[in-house]
């Protein structure tokens, strides 16, 4: 009598794991509004960057020796990563919280996957189809809505505001189009190790040109190592753990979480307050994203083909 092996069970989904961790993200605000408000934006990010950069410098040795060894292509998009979508990135939206609410900088965060998809095009050599206009108009709608509590009457302060956190979100959305090119030849550990450490560098020249100072008070020390740990390293760790076997339209609605942990602090904890504007443009933001990422995984015609595989991806750029 044969005996039949039994069948490997399918991994585990984890969307769980998702809003875990956007929900920790959602949490920074509880750290980087009252830094921001005592500290220059640059000073902020600095020590947050040490703090990372320690954390992660298990990786950093092997990693610099697989970056020497990598390509000229490889090579630029951890420059670009670790000095435009850590350093710079995060340095924006900091100070973004000094001139606007604590809540708007984060959901205009969630711009970034629009922008992504754009870059993504532009530099991995794909068209963006018409049917990206029925995604990123009604973001863009949603945007101008949430970042000014009057929409007819702009102020230079909320504009500033605004400008400076949809900077960082078109910053950060290049760090995701590069880091898919980097992990050709990286891996994450890889990339992330570089990534913090490239842009404590860029931090420090940062500061050494601007004269920006960068002490800071001992009694900042509790709120920049929770920043660090809890939104930054803690949940970029479970994001990635729990990305390879999450669906991508899944994740996206898991990541909700984030935006609306943002809003809950931001009212709760931090006495924001919003228009009622703001919160339409909120939900206009957040559904634009969703129905992006639900398309781009269901539809046999997506906005923008984008090969599975960064090798396939960085392919058709030479072409």
């Amino acid at each position: 009598m044969t005996q039949t092996r039994p069948s490997r069970a399918a991994p585990a989904d984890l969307t769980w794991l998702v809003a875990v961790a956007a929900s920790l993200w959602g949490l920074s605000a509880l750290w980087r509004e009252p830094l921001a408000q005592a500290y220059p934006a640059l000073a902020v990010v600095f020590w947050e960057h040490l703090v990372l950069t320690v954390l992660v410098s298990p990786w950093l040795v092997p990693a610099v020796r697989r970056l020497f060894a990598s390509s000229t292509r490889t090579k630029v998009s951890v420059l670009v990563i670790g000095a435009g979508s850590s350093a710079i990135a995060t340095t924006l939206f900091t100070a973004a919280f000094r001139l606007g609410d604590p809540i708007t900088p984060q959901v205009l965060q969630k711009l970034q996957p629009l922008i992504a998809v754009a870059l993504a095009a532009l530099l991995l050599g794909e068209r963006l189809s018409a049917r990206y206009a029925l995604f990123a108009v009604p973001a863009l709608v949603g945007a101008w809505l949430l970042a000014f509590p009057d929409p007819l009457g702009v102020s230079v302060s909320s504009a500033q505001a605004a400008l400076l956190a949809v900077g960082a979100a078109a910053l950060w959305a290049a760090g995701t189009v590069l880091g898919r090119a980097a992990s050709a030849e990286l891996r994450f550990a890889d990339i992330t190790a570089l990534r913090f450490g490239v842009g404590l560098l860029t931090l420090l020249a940062l500061s050494g040109v601007t004269r920006t100072p960068l002490a800071i008070g001992l009694d900042a020390a509790p709120n920049l190592l929770l920043l660090a740990v809890v939104p930054g390293l803690l949940a970029l760790l479970l994001y990635y753990r729990a990305l390879g076997r999450t669906p991508a339209s899944r994740a996206t609605l898991a990541e909700l979480a984030f935006p609306l942990t943002a809003a809950v602090v931001g009212v709760t904890a931090l006495g924001a307050t919003l228009a009622g504007s703001q919160w339409l443009g909120l939900v206009v933001v957040l559904l634009s994203v969703v129905g992006l990422a639900v398309h781009e995984q269901r539809s046999r015609r997506p906005s923008v083909p984008v090969p599975d595989r960064a090798d396939e991806a960085l392919a058709v750029t030479a072409r």
